[in-house]
């Protein structure tokens, strides 16, 4: 569905430099309808119908799903064939089930809680690199971006400490290449639940740790975290986050 639409949808504009179009919305609610299907008692939070919506909303249901039907929009409308769509299942706070797909090289992302990561299928790990010299990174910056940040803060401490850094417009990508050993951390201050959800879970599974960004309990609603292959690259990395505030 996306793919049909890449390269022929207009865009509306959220937010300063926030994007949103036709293929969002349209992707979102057939995987609403599919999930809601099979099972009609569950929640379902989707980026797309937030507005005006307290994210401590009434639950109905143990069970929630954790939609981002298209995370990595400006990507999209620009044509840039990095983007993906990532499903959650969460249950009272517990992450079961999640998944990241993206629809260019067709790489599905899956981890269940308890039985490991894969791609498309095979296992996945996250990478042995212990220390920053030798990680290659990604950062999620906001949308418009504002000096003194504390995104571009550590952006900044970590340019000449780590191999190389990636920005690379999908947050959902970014954590499922932590899993998948491509990249070796990963962080963002400025995401929401729908953008890390499954990748958390993939993380986990992949033998990875995800933290919020004061090294803290991961708070899924907060959207913030730390995410590094290992525990010894992750309290590197924390250490040059207490430099930030």
């Amino acid at each position: 569905m996306l793919l049909e639409r890449l390269g022929l949808v207009e865009f509306q504009v959220k937010g300063p430099a926030d994007l949103v179009t036709e293929a969002d919305f349209a992707a979102q609610e057939a995987i609403r309808r599919i999930v809601l299907g099979a099972f009609p008692d569950h929640d379902f939070l989707g980026e797309e119908c937030q507005a005006g919506m307290s994210k401590s909303a009434a639950r109905s249901s143990p069970y929630r799903w954790i939609l981002d039907p298209l995370d990595g929009t400006t990507n999209f409308v620009h044509q840039v064939p990095h983007f993906s769509v990532s499903l959650a299942l969460e249950r009272e706070g517990e992450l079961l089930v999640g998944a990241v797909y993206n629809p260019v090289t067709e790489e599905c992302f899956s981890a269940v809680a308890g039985q490991g990561a894969r791609l498309n299928g095979r296992p996945i790990h996250t990478s042995r690199v212990t220390g920053l010299a030798d990680a290659l990174c990604a950062v999620g910056l906001p949308a418009r971006v504002q000096r003194g940040c504390r995104d571009m803060q550590l952006f900044l401490e970590t340019m000449d400490k780590c191999q190389g850094l990636r920005r690379t417009g999908s947050n959902a990508l970014n954590m499922s290449y932590v899993a998948a050993g491509r990249f070796d951390a990963a962080w963002s201050f400025s995401t929401k639940i729908w953008d890390i959800a499954a990748g958390v879970l993939l993380i986990r599974e992949a033998g990875g740790v995800a933290t919020s960004p004061e090294g803290l309990p991961l708070d899924l609603e907060s959207g913030q975290f730390l995410a590094a292959a290992n525990g010894q690259l992750l309290a590197e990395l924390l250490d040059l986050a207490g430099t930030c505030g």
